[in-house]
């Protein structure tokens, strides 16, 4: 299977306009047709071959080298192939992806998989505000699919989850989950500020430490084993995380909530 290297040309401190970097659009293209698809450069329009070295045809396989913090919306929209990013990446990544596989090997900036369908992300590093949310106006954030990242998530990821599953290793910001229709969130340090306000349904996991308790308007249910949380931990070990066994047979304070809304959300904590 062929793939598309791009090597960063030089440092970039503007921001860039970049989804055309998607195996959607590289796929079939010769290596003289990649280069030629177009970025903006702040205002200024240039083509991928201004900025990155290209090698190989275009395929459903990408491999980027070089810091794309300020680099925008690679892989938005991409239904297949893989994209692999050898640094950090900037905003938007993977946003509204309905399939295919995007790994960062570093930090990933606000909005990374803002309204994805389907598909999977792993950040190794960091990422920023709005993980899996909407855009302004939007009345659903993420509808499907996975997002993994191994570092510390920003404030309000997962608002208005619809579909699908968020997992994060390191510390959660404030307002997780706000506002959440349905969806499962798994926090492994430590869960932030406000988490589930104004949630409808769903679940969030905090295997970890509250950093400022719960809200009022949740509500303390029972103390119980919660039998569908196996077959996720399976998967977690699967992809690599520090899932333990106490972990899997371990007890979970459940609240319920937000009593603001229909309140049939829920909020398990390890007990």
């Amino acid at each position: 299977m062929t793939t598309t290297i791009l090597k960063l040309k030089h440092a970039i401190t503007l921001p860039v306009e970049a989804d055309s970097v998607s195996p959607d659009h590289f796929s079939g293209l010769s290596q003289t047709q990649v280069a030629a698809l177009p970025v903006l450069l702040g205002r200024r329009k240039k083509v991928l071959g201004d900025l990155f070295e290209v090698e190989g045809d275009g395929g459903v396989e990408i491999l980027i080298k070089g810091d794309l913090s300020h680099v925008k919306r690679i892989g938005q929209g991409m239904s297949q192939g893989q994209i692999t990013i050898q640094g950090d990446a900037g905003m938007h990544l993977g946003s509204g992806m309905s399939g295919g596989e995007i790994t960062v090997q570093g930090n990933a900036g606000a909005w990374a998989g803002a309204q994805m369908a389907g598909g999977t992300i792993r950040v190794q590093g960091n990422v920023g505000a709005m993980l899996g949310g909407p855009y302004m106006g939007q009345k659903r954030g993420m509808s499907g699919g996975v997002i993994v990242v191994d570092g510390n998530a920003g404030v309000r990821a997962g608002e208005r989850m619809r579909r699908g599953l968020i997992v994060i290793q390191g510390d959660a910001g404030e307002m997780l989950g706000a506002r959440m229709i349905a969806g499962t969130i798994v926090v492994l340090g430590t869960l932030g500020a406000r988490a589930g306000a104004g949630m409808k349904r769903g679940t969030i996991v905090a295997l970890g430490k509250l950093s400022d308790g719960l809200l009022p308007t949740f509500h303390y249910a029972c103390t119980y084993r919660p039998a569908f949380l196996g077959p996720y931990f399976l998967h977690l070990k699967a992809l690599g995380l520090p899932i333990d066994q106490q972990q899997v047979e371990g007890d979970y304070r459940r609240y319920t909530g937000d009593v603001n809304t229909i309140g049939k959300g829920e909020i398990l904590v390890h007990a």
